[in-house]
């Protein structure tokens, strides 16, 4: 089997590696898509994670809004209750 390999850039800095084996006759035989080819370290997913959140600031002050506000209501009407 021969194999191709390609590394492509999908625009956010990213690579992904795509190799392609042939069988004998020429045809397609396998396709693998490795998204992190050597895998990935604790430090970088965490570098990562951090990056991707700044994408989502606006669900996360909607969300942290929306706990304080059920929170709120909560202690109201635990007071209530007890009151």
């Amino acid at each position: 089997m021969s194999e191709e390999t390609e590394v492509i850039d999908n625009g956010i800095g990213e690579a992904e590696r795509i190799a392609v084996d042939f069988n004998e006759d020429g045809t397609l035989g396998n396709i693998t898509i490795e998204d992190t080819p050597e895998g990935m370290s604790d430090v970088q997913a965490g570098i990562e994670f951090i990056y991707h959140m700044r994408e989502h600031l606006l669900d996360i002050g909607v969300a942290t809004i929306y706990f304080f506000s059920v929170y709120a209501i909560y202690l109201w009407i635990t007071k209530k209750i007890k009151g």
